[in-house]
């Protein structure tokens, strides 16, 4: 089958048949082989992305910009406070007329739930050059699909029967969004995977994405199972993703939501717990990781951590995304 992405969005990994998510695994690992040898890979000479951040980033905004550079082609990063989207520039206008001056945009705005996705299929709906996701309420597409490349870096690639837990982890920094664990629940079921997801009953996650889950695990041969413990989900998981996020009612209020967390300061990541895991058990996490509360620095640091292979993955996920969307890559078989 031949497919040509070139134009199409990636706003939830969802919208993306798994053949497609294929052909992007597959040029991540082959451009990932190629900045190891040094060899060139120039497939946007001359293309601009603009990078419009409405939220902080250090792997996301990096990932774009190395990345487009060694593409052949130039990021733009703009902060939304300096731009005129503060002054009420509408989604429409802002498609347009980025689309006009240059080959894709990518949006970060994740921290209110029921306005970044929508924000960005506004800004979709009218651009003519791809919209690209870099984080928003209900997803996490780039961050995943390199969580997923990783995995079958380590387990190879048929994953059916492995069991990640997804778990919530204790955070007392910031009120951090959903869009990771569900972009988790969301694409990993679709590979055959037991997906265990824990957190407290507080830190509950969207329902539709809860029941998008259990869809793609029927379809997809794997198990979705949602516990209050830990420890529950950990037991004979072969991968383990521990991190914080936020309340779904209350990231208006986020002084409210770290007072609900400070109950579950025991929801942290540490020996003990790698130990209830299976003995080759991968440690993994989107970063930042806040030490000393998510995660212990024996377990961040330790044998089972594959942060570091999973940060630099991100470079990779983003050249192969941006080259099958931007013009890089006409038609590829799969």
């Amino acid at each position: 089958m031949t497919h040509n992405l070139e134009g199409r969005d990636f706003i939830t990994t969802q919208e993306w048949t798994t053949d497609e998510l294929e052909l992007a695994l597959n040029l991540a690992a082959d451009l990932k082989d190629k900045k190891r040898t040094n060899k060139p890979h120039r497939l946007l000479t001359d293309k601009t992305v603009f990078l419009f951040f409405f939220d902080k980033s250090t792997r996301t905004r990096n990932s774009f910009e190395a990345g487009i550079t060694q593409l052949g082609g130039h990021a733009h990063f703009i902060e939304a406070s300096t731009s005129q989207v503060a002054h009420g520039e509408s989604p429409k206008d802002m498609g347009i007329i980025l689309s006009s001056y240059g080959h894709g945009i990518a949006i970060r705005h994740d921290l209110v739930p029921g306005e970044g996705n929508k924000y960005m299929r506004e800004v979709a709906e009218h651009a003519s050059a791809p919209v690209f996701n870099m984080q928003c309420d209900v997803d996490h597409p780039f961050q995943t699909l390199t969580d997923l490349m990783t995995i079958r870096e380590k387990f190879g690639n048929n994953l059916k029967g492995l069991k990640i837990a997804v778990s919530w982890a204790y955070a007392p920094s910031y009120a951090k969004p959903i869009s990771v664990p569900q972009g988790l629940i969301t694409l990993m079921t679709r590979y055959g995977m037991d997906v265990t997801l824990a957190h407290p009953p507080e830190f509950k996650l969207m329902d539709d994405q809860i029941e998008l889950a259990r869809n793609n695990a029927q379809t997809g041969g794997g198990k979705l199972e949602i516990v209050d413990s830990m420890d529950a989900a950990f037991e004979n998981a072969d991968i383990v993703y521990p991190k914080s996020w936020g309340v779904l009612d209350l990231f208006g209020n986020p002084d409210e939501a770290l007072k609900l967390a400070a109950n579950y300061k025991d929801w942290i990541c540490d020996d003990k717990m790698m130990s209830i895991a299976n003995k080759e058990a991968i440690y993994m996490h989107c970063l930042p990781a806040d030490r000393g509360n998510e995660v212990t620095d024996s377990v961040i640091d330790g044998p089972h951590s594959v942060i570091y292979q999973e940060a630099e993955n991100r470079l990779h996920t983003c050249k192969a995304v941006m080259a099958l969307t931007m013009g890089g890559i006409k038609n590829q078989s799969g």
